[in-house]
């Protein structure tokens, strides 16, 4: 057993008493009710059960929850999808976040499945850029360097990837 104690979806969450060989994905679902994220392919291979892990300096980066223990992430802040769309008092959604938008406005996924994934990858990525803009020439290299190593068995990517592109161009201060 380990103690953990975390923050999630800026949500304070321990010091809890688990067993040492629990998953992060199986911790976000079956003791904090938060199914968004996703459990594919359980090797770390596709990417669909990605989270952000923010450090101190606010950096983020993605991380892989089907092959992490949720001791890895002990005193970490850590976003789900659950964590991107605005809520009010009661907790109902009333919007989603600009990339949720985006992704459902491009109609970028069928089964949803790997969506959760691509969200985080292109949020972190959104961050980055509005830190370090790139030039208008790196656009599609970057996004396939952000979104590489996801796989989606439904959509073929391209609607993805398209939603994005538009997103980052037609987005103040991420373009230099």
């Amino acid at each position: 057993m380990i103690t953990v104690s975390m923050t999630i979806n800026d949500k304070k969450v321990g010091p809890m008493e688990v067993d040492n060989s629990l998953m992060m994905i199986d911790f976000l679902h079956h003791y904090m009710n938060l199914t968004g994220t996703k459990f594919g392919c359980g090797a770390g291979i596709c990417h669909a059960c990605v989270v952000i892990v923010e450090d101190e300096e606010g950096n983020s980066e993605t991380l892989r929850t089907c092959i992490n223990g949720v001791g890895r992430f002990n005193g970490k802040r850590v976003r789900t999808v659950e964590g991107h769309a605005k809520r009010n008092r009661m907790g109902q959604i009333t919007s989603l976040s600009p990339i949720q938008e985006t992704f459902a406005t491009h109609f970028s996924f069928q089964c949803g499945w790997c969506t959760s994934g691509f969200i985080n990858a292109s949020t972190v990525l959104i961050e980055k850029l509005k830190k370090e803009p790139i030039s208008s020439d790196q656009v599609e290299a970057t996004i396939e360097e952000a979104l590489n190593n996801h796989i989606c068995r439904c959509s073929g990517y391209r609607k993805y990837y398209e939603g994005l592109k538009d997103f980052i161009l037609s987005t103040d201060g991420l373009i230099k």
